[in-house]
């Protein structure tokens, strides 16, 4: 017995070994950039993570084989986040800054104080203009009302272009400056100025020159969408704005809040699913999803209830023998908080009728909760999105703003299916590869290539996915034929869409493929399309499911080590 269990075990201490060589590794190139800045805390803060991830994965190590899933990735998801949490700052996720716009906009609704300023733009403490300005470029002014700015009315002396449009003008406010928002282009400077703030007690310039009760106006607008897609970080920042918490500790709370959040729900999803929890947690600890848990972005929400959505539909399908209101009402709830969000995720409602209608007791029963649930959703949509629904429908020429060129309409593409077809063709030829690392983790930060996990990384990962996507001995076949042709069917049209959307919105008619479109966006439906891999014709001999996912907790905590040393690497 004592042989087999140690063949059982080498995988244990080839992981081990493997993280040890690769912390060394990129401890070098640490203490080269330390060197070159003089800055030799990083080594202190490398140290610290090295030792944070050796502990993590010994204690998920001991525990791999007794916990059940669920309750090892409460764990393993919540250790995996705060080490994003630690190595990619605030702000450094793709939109995050409008994104904590929006939250403490939703923040100052809780406390009862005025949220925006005449403009639209969000009213924020004064100390917490360093978060969008931390090189102190702008030039502040106070208002009559006391309020301070960094703005002027665009005809006051500043030139624009022809079209109104200017590179600092936003919803008629022209901005004196483009502000270095913290972490959105990350450099050591960035780890410097959290280090200088948090722990070497130095005050910022914002706190310096804003020491009083007024308000300021940020310079970004907050996200148009459902206020519950900021609920979470909203409670962050409102708890550090009640215990007058600095604007750096400000924005981890309300990181923390949404990654608490996310662990939560996933959790629940994982506890749902009748099967496949093991596709699930795979999903769940790829870089991107972890890097996107622990910011302040609403694709947490997404990510979060069409996980949870995705994990009821296959137990009242698979696992569950009648559907009861209080399903429904889960559904209803999910939709309705997730829909408004991005749109293009209501195809997934398709899973529902994967349902047997005699589980919902008839015809009329299953058309009822089919309306419920749908309406739901339209109501939420034509809400909070009504006028970008107006928009899209019945443009017939659009000017996309970042290129300044003519835009395509829905109504070009209707009248030149041809068109469309190709630009689909293109993308898919010429920007699948992107797609897929981007999806996996490849360009982590705002998108940014240099960070994240290299191709070999991102392969083996997408290998694991597969690998716990297949069928283990003497586990039940639950899905026929015709439940995975529906499943691609869906998962195909939500990718569709958002591939639609972004060609409606972002893409200027230059262009030969569709522009904008990223690989995160295909995440929340991921764990549904991986689950048609399971079949009788292509089974593992040996269920390996644990060992694989302990193998991706690895290579995560080599992502944190090569992406921590390439910004300590950028001395600026």
């Amino acid at each position: 017995m004592e042989p087999m269990k140690q063949r059982c075990n080498w995988w244990k201490t080839a992981g081990i070994l493997l993280i040890v060589f690769l912390a060394l590794w990129h401890g070098l190139e640490v203490k080269a950039g330390a060197a070159a800045s003089g800055n030799h805390y990083l080594l202190i803060l490398y140290g610290i993570l090295v030792i944070a991830a050796f502990a993590s994965l010994l204690v998920l190590q001991k525990f791999l084989k007794r916990w059940k899933l669920e309750q090892l990735y409460l764990v393993a998801g919540l250790l995996l986040g705060l080490g994003y949490l630690f190595v990619l700052p605030p702000l450094s996720a793709p939109d995050e800054i409008s994104h904590y716009v929006g939250a403490y906009q939703l923040s100052s609704h809780m406390l009862g104080r005025t949220a925006n300023y005449p403009t639209g733009h969000v009213l924020i403490r004064p100390e917490d203009f360093f978060l969008q300005d931390v090189e102190g470029t702008d030039s502040y002014t106070r208002d009559e009302n006391g309020i301070w700015n960094t703005f002027e009315e665009p005809d006051q002396g500043k030139n624009s272009s022809a079209d109104g449009d200017n590179d600092n003008e936003t919803n008629g406010i022209l901005w004196t400056e483009t502000p270095q928002v913290l972490g959105q282009d990350l450099t050591q400077s960035t780890y410097n100025s959290i280090w200088n703030r948090l722990i070497a007690g130095e005050k910022t310039w914002a706190e310096q020159q804003f020491l009083s009760e007024d308000m300021a106006v940020t310079a970004f607008p907050p996200v148009v969408t459902t206020p519950l897609a900021y609920v979470p970080q909203a409670i962050g920042i409102t708890l550090a704005r009640l215990f007058h918490g600095s604007s750096i500790f400000l924005a981890y709370m309300g990181r923390l809040c949404n990654l608490l959040f996310f662990v939560f729900m996933t959790w629940l999803a994982m506890k749902r699913m009748p099967f496949g929890k093991e596709v699930l947690f795979g999903v769940a600890v790829l870089p991107m999803t972890v890097h996107l848990s622990a910011s302040m972005s609403y694709d947490v929400m997404i990510l979060a209830c069409m996980f949870l959505f995705t994990a009821v539909c296959l137990d009242l399908a698979y696992h569950k023998e009648k559907v009861q209101i209080r399903d429904i009402a889960v559904l209803m709830v999910l939709m309705a908080a997730a829909g408004p969000c991005k749109m293009v995720y209501g195809v997934m409602m398709g899973f529902c009728l994967l349902i047997p209608v005699k589980k919902f007791g008839g015809w009329g029963r299953w058309l009822l909760s089919a309306l419920c649930v749908g309406g739901i959703w339209a109501a939420a949509m034509l809400l909070v999105n009504s006028q970008t629904i107006a928009a899209y429908a019945t443009a017939t020429d659009t000017v996309v703003s970042w290129a300044e060129e003519q835009g395509y309409s829905l109504t070009y593409l209707i009248y030149n299916p041809g068109r469309l077809v190709t630009l689909f063709y293109n993308t898919l030829l010429w920007q699948g590869a992107y797609l897929h690392q981007t999806m996996i983790g490849s360009a982590l930060g705002n998108l940014d290539a240099g960070l994240g996990a290299p191709y070999l990384v991102v392969m083996i990962l997408t290998g694991c996915l597969i690998l716990l996507a297949l069928k283990k001995p003497g586990e039940t076949q639950f899905m026929t034929t015709g439940n995975r042709i529906w499943i691609v069917i869906v998962c195909a049209g939500c990718a569709g869409l958002t591939m639609l959307s972004m060609l409606i919105a972002w893409t200027p008619m230059s262009s030969s493929v569709i522009s904008g479109v990223q690989g995160r966006y295909f995440l929340p439906f991921l764990p549904a399309l991986l689950l048609i891999c399971k079949n009788d014709r292509l089974i593992l001999t040996k269920d390996i499911n644990r060992s694989i996912l302990y193998f991706m907790l690895v290579l995560n905590s080599y992502v944190l080590f090569r992406t921590f040393a390439a910004v300590v690497l950028r001395v600026r």
